[in-house]
């Protein structure tokens, strides 16, 4: 359920993508979630002075925080688990080759009848786009080894969702 909860999390935070995300998670088959109660955010979260955070780490922050505590877990600074996450963009190329075919006729003046021709040819298109990459990390503080991990990938809408 734990991990079901937290991979919810990952495609919430990728719904400005245009298209849905695809999303991968992975996890250690003899780790027992349920003797874990606390959970807390890695410091490489916490801002050096002079930085600010901006709305999409803000957002990534409270939906783990909501998802996390809606199972059970309280936020802790002796935390039992640890939370990280990464976000990047990287600019795509995409290349489409389709088929197009055309006919035609003609006639010679004075000529006997219609002529007729076929054609056939490649259309090529190529069109540029944003795909942006969510990873999550869930740590066991004790060992420091990621217990959970979650991916999703896709394509960036052009305008944010209202």
């Amino acid at each position: 359920m734990f991990v079901r909860s937290l991979l919810l999390v990952v495609i919430f935070a990728l719904s400005a993508c245009a298209t849905g995300p695809r999303t991968h998670a992975i996890f250690e088959p003899d780790t027992d979630f349920s003797v874990f109660s606390t959970f807390g955010f890695v410091e490489s979260l916490a801002l050096a002075d002079g930085q600010y955070r901006g709305i999409e780490e803000r957002y990534l922050i409270e939906s783990i925080r909501k998802e996390l505590s809606a199972r059970g877990l309280t936020e802790s600074q002796e935390a039992e688990l640890l939370v990280n996450f990464h976000v990047s963009q990287k600019e795509k190329l995409r290349t489409t080759t389709t088929p197009s075919s055309s006919v035609g006729y003609y006639s010679y003046r004075g000529g006997a009848g219609y002529h007729g021709s076929v054609g056939m040819s490649f259309e090529t298109r190529t069109s540029q786009y944003t795909e942006g990459t969510l990873n999550i990390d869930v740590i066991d503080a004790e060992d420091r080894q990621v217990i959970w991990e979650g991916v999703a990938v896709g394509r960036m809408k052009e305008t944010p969702p209202e």
